[in-house]
């Protein structure tokens, strides 16, 4: 059914029910695993580094978490197609909840590297499948604000996850936070019960997977400028404590950028369904380039904060622009596959931005890195008005 005709039957004045109870269960499913995830996103990094592994260290033990997350995202609409979502989810939770028990018995790099790549793999799936059935599920019309909804329920958890990993391994110790990565994924696994297993079945011919989505750059042309934006991302999340030593500053600017992006994030779904979301993309790109910029400045904490907030509302600002658009460009049957590539854009984008951000800083040390990030960003800005142009027909 077209997006015209289901506004038709849905006007305007009827408002229909944003959060369904399956809708708040996924949210709740969300909340929840991703909270285990960015209670570790810094801290583990942080544990690389206190184990001599150094700045390299750190940007390997990100980027290997990124890379089997992003493995695992390409093989996901398979895998939901055969098995359903609610079993995916489900391993997905358990991939990710019981490797970080092996962190408390080994500080090695070995033991960090192969515990990020199999949480990797859970990461995956816990950021694919909720994001394609709140698209599924979404009633007509306020699809960009379910999304935006859904932004501050997946944002949340680096809002308070993130900055409290790291205050709390300061203060306790590494083992406590490592044990509590664990058990909360896992009891995610109760909000599960009661999903709907496929919301939106196909027919053969509307089946839409992920070779379709690598071939249709009416996809991946606004999952490569998301890519660019999503880099600045994991280099903060993964460099930032180390960079701005001062005590508290780091877990504080942390914070503030994951609240400020979280709550964009919202506004602009809301924007975005009103006015439309292409006009966005371009303005969000630059000002995210523009905070990360102001990083030059490290570790002064007045540029940090400012940087912060410019690139969280930029940061938050994109997302709401570039998941819609593909959403829009694909039938039902392809929304497995979208969430796939946008999340690949999100989380490769992260895993080789930290990973070269880790040479780099090295090298160049953090204010000179953090400047050649910005210029990448701004290079990528011909990405955004190719990606908020016409509406291009996918292939199928």
């Amino acid at each position: 059914m077209s997006e015209s005709l289901r506004h038709a039957e849905h006007p305007r004045a009827e408002r229909p029910r944003l959060v369904t109870r399956p809708v708040a269960q996924v949210f709740a499913a969300t909340f929840t695993s991703l909270s285990g995830v960015f209670l570790l996103m810094s801290v583990v990094p942080m544990y690389a580094v206190a184990g001599g592994a150094g700045r390299t260290g750190a940007g390997v033990a990100t980027g290997a978490l990124m890379l089997t997350t992003v493995l695992a995202e390409l093989a996901l609409p398979r895998l939901l197609t055969r098995f359903g979502y609610v079993p995916v989810l489900a391993a997905g939770l358990l991939l990710l909840g019981l490797p970080p028990l092996v962190l408390t018995a080994s500080s090695g790099m070995a033991a960090i590297t192969l515990v990020s790549l199999v949480r990797g793999l859970g990461f995956g799936v816990v950021v694919v499948v909720p994001n394609a059935l709140v698209a599924a599920l979404a009633p007509a019309g306020r699809r960009g604000e379910a999304l935006g909804v859904f932004g501050i329920t997946a944002g949340l958890p680096a809002v308070l996850a993130l900055p409290f990993g790291v205050w709390l391994a300061e203060r306790v110790g590494y083992p406590p936070v490592f044990i509590a990565a664990s058990v909360i994924p896992l009891a995610a696994l109760a909000t599960l019960p009661g999903l709907p297993r496929r919301p939106a079945p196909a027919s053969a011919q509307e089946s839409f997977g992920i070779v379709a989505g690598l071939r249709s750059p009416a996809l991946l042309r606004p999952a490569a400028a998301f890519a660019a934006t999503a880099m600045a991302a994991g280099i903060l999340i993964t460099f930032l404590p180390t960079a701005v030593p001062a005590g508290g500053v780091a877990a504080a600017a942390l914070f503030v950028q994951a609240a400020v992006t979280t709550l964009t994030r919202w506004w602009a779904g809301r924007i975005g369904d009103r006015h439309g979301t292409a006009r966005l993309l371009m303005p969000a790109m630059a000002m995210a380039a523009a905070g990360i910029a102001l990083l030059c400045l490290v570790p002064h904490p007045a540029a940090v904060f400012a940087s912060m907030l410019l690139f969280g509302a930029g940061f938050g600002a994109t997302q709401s622009a570039t998941l819609p658009i593909m959403y829009e460009r694909v039938p039902a049957s392809g929304y497995g596959t979208v969430s796939a590539l946008w999340n690949v854009g999100y989380d490769g984008g992260m895993g080789m931005g930290s990973a070269a951000f880790g040479l780099a800083a090295t090298h160049t040390g953090y204010p000179w890195a953090f400047a050649l990030t910005s210029a990448v960003m701004v290079l990528a800005l011909p990405l955004a008005a190719g990606a908020a142009g016409r509406r291009p027909e996918v292939s199928r």
